[in-house]
């Protein structure tokens, strides 16, 4: 279903007046700057049918946020499957770089409010995907020139949902984890944000 331009205007609005007082911005990307999750979960999907398993897309849905390795253990769990967690991680990072990443489209109101606050708000990405991934995908949104520091999967010692990542893109940005806001569409995001002493909004319930 399309967004309207007076939906956009609004969410966009709210995000605005939610955000004041604030000295860093922490965006996720996946779901939260790009409306990519569809082609993420697609891509798990047709991974794990090459390899003769089928899974159900809402396992990735539940998961949203997590680092990738983590949702390939997690679904060898479920699904008492055998994948090597890098050997899949590599060939899904390949599939969507392959065929999909070109065709990522802005999540507008998200991409809009930081095209609106760089250069007076300090600006960081706090992914759960590989760093490769997250550089094409700002690119293709056209904002990698507005993002100062980012933060991706493997990066730090433990990804969401625990605090890590937001700690460390709070240290490189130089501000205190008080006067950070994240910007989230998981739970993952938002426990990983709490955890760190951030506020956070998921810019999916708006």
């Amino acid at each position: 279903m399309t967004t309207s331009f007076d939906e956009i205007s609004l969410k966009l609005e709210k995000l605005t007046n939610l955000s004041q007082g604030y000295k860093a911005y922490l965006y996720d990307c996946d779901g939260t700057l790009a409306d990519n999750m569809g082609a993420h979960k697609e891509t798990y999907i047709k991974v794990a049918a090459d390899k003769g398993h089928q899974i159900e897309g809402d396992i990735i849905d539940e998961l949203a946020g997590w680092p990738v390795i983590k949702v390939i253990e997690e679904i060898n769990k479920r699904y008492n499957t055998s994948f090597d967690p890098q050997e899949f991680m590599d060939l899904k990072y390949k599939l969507f770089l392959d065929q999909y990443i070109e065709n990522t489209l802005p999540v507008i109101h998200v991409v809009e409010h930081l095209k609106n606050h760089a250069e007076k708000i300090r600006i960081g990405v706090v992914s759960g995907s590989k760093r490769p991934a997250v550089e094409k995908t700002l690119k293709v949104l056209g904002i990698d020139n507005l993002v100062e520091v980012m933060v991706c999967a493997g990066e730090t010692e433990r990804g969401k949902p625990y605090a890590d990542p937001f700690l460390k893109a709070a240290e490189l940005l130089q501000v205190n984890p008080e006067d950070c806001l994240v910007f989230e569409d998981g739970e993952a995001g938002t426990v990983a944000a709490e955890a760190a002493g951030m506020k956070w909004v998921r810019i999916d319930r708006l």
